[in-house]
């Protein structure tokens, strides 16, 4: 029976089931993981099927894979982006300066200022947007050619350790 007189609920909602669950499996166990027979055993235990088991692990798999990989993506994006920044901090201040030094006054660099910085805001913008049928695209051709290029590395290292040996 729980203290304090607090009444259990009668229906529970599937994220609560799971929380609930999680943390009585976290207080079983002694130790940060468990098993594959423990986990085999408590899934028995609350009449899940091994299949159904392993059918539910591979697609966890498959969107932690998934996961994994558009969290490279979004690094590989904010480093690209932080080398467009730097460009054109430097592009600019350049702009800035030689204006200056022409003219003693700014002018036409504050067009080349505001156009690129429309641009670079528009960069910033299309980076955050992970939801974005673009990013989807661009990130199909990231993972395509990042998969590509360990395959041929992956190939070329085998062929020369064969030739090598």
């Amino acid at each position: 029976m729980l203290s304090n007189n607090i009444l259990p609920p009668t229906h529970y909602h599937k994220t609560e089931v799971q929380e609930i669950l999680h943390l009585a499996i976290v207080s079983k166990t002694k130790s940060e993981e468990i098993s594959r027979e423990e986990f085999l055993e408590i899934a028995l235990e609350l009449g899940i099927s091994i299949k159904s088991l392993e059918i539910v692990e591979q697609n966890w798999l498959s969107t932690k894979k998934y996961k994994e990989k558009q969290q490279e993506f979004d690094k590989y994006l904010q480093k690209r982006l932080k080398h467009k920044i730097i460009k054109f901090l430097i592009i600019n201040s350049f702009c800035v300066i030689l204006n200056f030094l022409a003219v003693h006054t700014l002018s036409w660099s504050l067009y080349v200022l505001t156009i690129s910085g429309l641009i670079i805001t528009l960069d910033i913008f299309k980076t955050f947007q992970s939801e974005s049928e673009s990013y989807q695209k661009e990130f199909q051709k990231w993972s395509l050619t990042n998969e590509i290029k360990t395959k041929i590395s992956g190939f070329w290292s085998r062929l020369t350790r064969r030739i090598l040996s």
